[in-house]
């Protein structure tokens, strides 16, 4: 498995939350056995993690519901009629996952400039969040 097969961006939303398209590709390529390795071990961890605790739910029950749906109409069917989460409670998750990284917090941002050294990305002055540095590394922006 060498190719990579990026899910979508970070930034893209489904029934009005941030980050959830990216998790379902992640979860639809999982169970085809496409995922790369360099996302299998964060599969239901870090900013999938944040968005099951947000809509709270758990990762092997969205699992299963991502693994019995064909569409993306379906799953968001599904989320818009099962997570009971208000319009402030979307629009908090969306601002931790757009701005995360961005806080003056110096772990989190060594983490991040780590990252983008890893990269071969730590002359990017532009990337500012995880989110940047993901479009950034999946060759996006």
């Amino acid at each position: 498995m060498d190719k990579i097969i990026f899910p979508r961006s970070p930034r893209e939303t489904m029934a009005g939350w941030t980050y959830l398209p990216r998790f379902v590709d992640k979860i639809r390529l999982h169970l085809a056995g496409k995922l790369h390795p360099d996302y299998q071990s964060n599969l239901t961890k870090g900013f999938d993690a944040a968005w099951l605790k947000a809509a709270g739910i758990s990762a092997e029950d969205f699992i299963e519901v991502v693994k019995n749906s064909i569409t993306d109409g379906e799953v968001c069917d599904w989320v818009a009629g099962n997570v009971k989460k208000t319009d402030a409670e979307k629009a908090a998750h969306r601002e931790f996952m757009l701005n995360h990284g961005r806080q003056e917090d110096p772990a989190l941002r060594s983490r991040l400039k780590l990252r983008k050294e890893e990269s071969g990305l730590g002359f990017r002055d532009d990337i500012q969040t995880f989110i940047d540095y993901i479009d950034a590394d999946e060759k996006r922006v």
